[in-house]
């Protein structure tokens, strides 16, 4: 199973980034602001502390959403800093719009939608999941698909937030489909490897159409391998050898963006280990890898690493931490030196309004 991750999130944008600081039975959201010249954290604390299980999700016009379970419901609102306290507590006051609340069972949010503006939802029930719209709708809480089977995951496929791609396990095995919100939730495959392998997509890159995926097509029986395809794209699936040796639980969580029709050269961040605040250095790492390269490259993470980051179209891996010292940080490292430059990916038909993502084929061995 892949190493869980600290819960900070960090906008489609990179923008802002939110968590859930503090510790045992005084947590309380906090804004990161990661677009200016210094990284610099505002907390949003309201009159009672949050559960440990609370999530938070930050949105690109600065306010964070937040997800309690409250007597057997999901409520949802927006926070955003308003004003400052009078007296000898300065500080920023915490204003809270709720936006609604939902009876059902198991229910998390999905990564930030790349409009920057919505929130989505995914609630898994016996029989199907829904995906709900839970910010950016005009009255509340909003079921916008109905998915046979029970999904899991969560990865968008586009810069306008409407290809969703989840995994979804059906008769005993996992393949990763699509879900057009465009089109009323129409559900259409993405991975298809071979019949008994479980396929999930782990992330992806609307610029170069990247992707990353697990599955066990490869070894049937010996375990998952990490691998890579392209959207929209005839070619197989591979999984190279380099990524064997990191193991499948390995998590990628950053491809560098900008690298139109040149998935071969983007760079892929993964995370190796337990993160965390105040974690010794080297208690995570983190490996470095392009699909053009037959390697990769292993670095320690900084010490109270909080398990993401993202990559600047520079290629600049910008790593948030988080320790007693510097309680809001980044770390900026720059890409190995780059492999030859790679073919460019033979093109797919021209892109429309809405791309239709075509199934990835049978898998190499090797």
């Amino acid at each position: 199973m892949p190493v869980a991750a600290p819960a900070f999130t960090i906008a489609a944008d990179g923008s802002y980034a939110a968590r859930l600081a503090g510790e045992g039975q005084a947590r309380y959201p906090e804004r990161w602001t990661l677009d200016g010249p210094e990284p610099y954290a505002v907390p949003l604390p309201l009159e009672q502390p949050e559960e440990a299980d609370t999530e938070v999700l930050p949105l690109a016009d600065g306010r964070v959403l937040i997800h309690r379970r409250v007597a057997g419901h999901h409520a949802f609102s927006l926070l955003y800093p308003t004003g400052t306290h009078g007296g000898p507590h300065t500080g920023p006051r915490t204003g809270q719009l709720p936006l609604g609340a939902l009876e059902c069972g198991r229910l998390s949010l999905l990564p930030p939608a790349p409009d920057g503006r919505s929130a989505y939802a995914l609630a898994v029930g016996e029989h199907s999941t829904a995906v709900w719209l839970v910010a950016g709708g005009a009255f509340g809480p909003e079921r916008v698909a109905e998915v046979p089977g029970r999904c899991s995951g969560g990865v968008w496929l586009d810069r306008e937030g409407r290809l969703l791609a989840l995994d979804r396990e059906r008769e005993g095995r996992t393949k990763a489909v699509v879900v057009d919100l465009g089109r009323g939730g129409e559900i259409s495959p993405l991975l298809q490897i071979t019949e008994a392998s479980d396929d999930r997509l782990l992330l992806a890159d609307p610029d170069s159409g990247l992707l990353l995926i697990r599955s066990d097509a490869p070894s049937p029986g010996e375990g998952a391998r990490l691998g890579w395809g392209v959207l929209g794209s005839s070619r197989p699936v591979r999984f190279p050898e380099c990524l064997r040796a990191e193991g499948a639980s390995a998590v990628p969580f950053a491809v560098q963006p900008g690298q139109m029709l040149m998935p071969e050269s983007c760079a892929v961040a993964l995370r190796i280990g337990e993160p965390g605040p105040g974690a010794a250095a080297g208690a995570a790492g983190i490996a470095l890898w392009r699909p053009a390269d037959r390697h990769v490259f292993r670095l320690g993470a900084p010490a109270g690493w909080l398990g993401t980051g993202l990559w600047s179209r520079e290629g600049r891996l910008r790593l948030p931490y988080a320790t007693p010292y510097v309680p809001c940080g980044v770390v900026s490292l720059g890409l190995p030196q780059s492999p030859p430059p790679p073919v460019p990916a033979e093109p797919g038909p021209a892109p429309t309004a809405a791309p239709r993502p075509v199934p990835l084929q049978q898998a190499p061995l090797r």
